[in-house]
């Protein structure tokens, strides 16, 4: 896809997952580099361009704002076209790899917290949560998973689609049976759109309310994600934007008045209160721990170079 369509499959949730929009993201931008045939200056503009029309698709991911940071960074200081070019495929090609392994790597340690006999709750479709799982159902330990419908593009349809094809037991329930449920489940893992720099975690609406749940519960509550995930923009005082979708989204055909008003929010937040560990590719950390993490694996350049 071009930039175009990559945009438009992203903010129209054709493309959909912090992971895949970002990679998606960096891939369209590797591609305006490998095709055009203009100067430094030119290349860079154009670059900047594409870079911005990606991110006006979903304004609130951070892992599409870090992948296509990753991808320009330091394109800014070359003197010509080729080498422009040649960082920007670089880095693009680097992040993606470094997306895909980092899969790999929560998997195999989040299977770790999972044992033989477990339920585990699940919310929205998180290819992190999912690596866990199936890890530990290839591992050999027995299983059942709790899927959640994740309203109201019902994600939850595709998770428990993936999981039955791996041969894993799972039932799929209404988001607001999740208290009902919870007195059999022993750990909830989620997936992440973002986690600030105070380790609070923005993911899926509904996910605040499976964790205090949860809480009430006496029932580990594990985050899986990748670092990318990790926001440096919250260092400095910037505010996690909620984002919101049309009406139609909740109400589809069914015949409400224009004159009430439909709130859709896509995500909330979840302190870090109520947050066991967050399970990363670099091993399993703390939410507080969160601020070293985007410091560590992004640097004090990436970081103060960005922070506008």
């Amino acid at each position: 896809m071009g930039v175009q369509e990559t945009a438009e499959a992203i903010r129209s949730m054709e493309i959909r997952g912090a992971g895949r929009i970002a990679r998606a993201g960096v891939r369209a931008l590797c591609e305006v580099a490998e095709g055009h045939q203009g100067g430094r200056d030119e290349l860079l503009r154009d670059l900047e361009e594409a870079k911005e029309h990606i991110l006006s698709s979903r304004p609130t991911a951070i892992s599409l704002w870090n992948g296509v940071q990753a991808a320009m960074h330091g394109v800014d200081r070359l003197e010509d076209a080729e080498a422009v070019r040649a960082r920007v495929v670089d880095n693009s090609r680097a992040f993606i790899e470094r997306s895909e392994r980092a899969l790999e790597s929560i998997g195999r340690i989040g299977a770790k917290r999972i044992s033989d006999g477990d339920v585990v709750l699940t919310h929205c479709n998180s290819h992190a949560a999912l690596s866990v799982i199936k890890e530990a159902h290839r591992q050999g330990k027995r299983l059942e998973v709790i899927a959640t419908e994740s309203r109201p593009w019902r994600q939850g349809i595709i998770t428990v689609n993936e999981l039955a094809a791996e041969g894993i037991p799972v039932t799929m329930i209404v988001d607001n049976a999740v208290r009902s449920m919870m007195r059999s489940v022993d750990l909830v893992l989620v997936g992440a759109d973002t986690i600030t720099s105070s380790g609070v975690l923005i993911n899926k609406i509904g996910t605040s309310q499976i964790a205090l749940i949860a809480n009430e519960a006496r029932v580990p509550f594990l985050v899986c994600s990748e670092t990318y995930k990790f926001s440096p923009i919250t260092l400095f005082g910037e505010l996690v934007e909620i984002e919101e979708r049309g009406r139609a989204e909740i109400i589809g055909d069914a015949d409400v008045p224009d004159s009430v008003t439909v709130r859709n929010p896509v995500f909330d937040a979840t302190p870090p209160e109520y947050i066991d560990s967050i399970v990363t590719e670099i091993g399993m950390i703390p939410p507080f721990a969160a601020y070293e993490v985007i410091v560590k694996i992004l640097g004090h350049d990436y970081i103060f170079e960005n922070k506008e």
